[in-house]
């Protein structure tokens, strides 16, 4: 595994760009939302660098991101955020970073919020001539998809959760937009046919993966291995010199993850108020 940059530090800085890394990946999906079923209302504001998105009621991305992180949040922050929610008839939630100004606690200790969830945001330095330590099936290749292609990849995408029927129809038109978006979207096929997709976000220096799927007939054949390297290095090559990924604690997403580099840059807290 070849690596030109050492880790850096997990400070505010860092996660100040992990942080709107992921917030510009969900700006561009609540756009894509909007160009895609303009009769969802999507749409998203940034106040005091905390970028609150809507992306319909109940969606989960339906929050904000970075609360906090890029300065202190006042009363009037928190009420214009507020508003935002709830004169579209949504729940408040806020995913906050660890590292948040200390201002944010005491406004959701004041607003008596209730935690909701945890995630971890996990990092590692990337370059061009990136190998994971792995071996690999040279069988496999990837690139990113051609947009007359989207419509496929989107299809490919929810085949890779076709064995979870409650969600099905979700992840459908989760990946159709996903699809549409400005992000990047990368397919991995075998012998001519896609099998798996992924999704990569670039923002500054910084590369958010995402999207990971394959089809229940292709899997454990090396296909997420293969589009995880690819895409840290396409990302490299773009210029970017971090990598994030965000996972639920403990979970084999984070495990996977670790085998291959990353390194838990911080646990973020999901706060809820009706």
């Amino acid at each position: 595994m070849m690596m030109t940059e050492a880790y850096p530090f997990a400070d505010i800085e860092l996660a100040q760009r992990l942080e709107r890394t992921e917030a510009r990946s969900n700006v561009e999906f609540v756009e894509a939302r909007a160009k895609a079923f303009p009769d969802r209302g999507a749409t998203w504001i940034e106040v005091a660098g905390t970028f609150a998105m809507f992306d319909g009621v109940g969606s989960p991305l339906t929050q904000t991101f970075g609360l906090g992180i890029s300065e202190p949040i006042t009363t009037e922050h928190m009420d214009t955020l507020e508003e935002f929610f709830r004169s579209r008839g949504a729940e408040v939630f806020h995913e906050v970073c660890p590292l948040a100004d200390p201002s944010v606690w005491q406004l959701i200790k004041e607003r008596n919020y209730q935690p909701v969830e945890f995630s971890n945001v996990l990092y590692r330095p990337i370059s061009v001539d990136l190998r994971l330590d792995a071996s690999r099936n040279e069988d496999i290749k990837v690139r990113v998809v051609e947009k007359h292609e989207v419509d496929l990849w989107a299809r490919t995408a929810s085949e890779g959760w076709s064995e979870f029927a409650e969600v099905a129809d979700f992840m459908r038109e989760l990946n159709h937009v996903v699809a549409h978006s400005e992000g990047l979207s990368f397919v991995g096929e075998l012998d001519g046919q896609q099998i798996a997709t992924g999704a990569l976000t670039i923002a500054g220096d910084v590369a958010l993966l995402a999207g990971a799927s394959t089809i229940p007939a292709a899997r454990r054949q090396g296909a997420q291995l293969a589009m995880l390297e690819d895409r840290l290095r396409y990302a490299a090559a773009q210029g970017c010199n971090i990598a994030m990924i965000v996972t639920a604690p403990g979970s084999g997403s984070q495990r996977n993850a670790e085998r291959h580099g990353f390194r838990i840059a911080y646990t973020r807290s999901k706060w809820g108020r009706g």
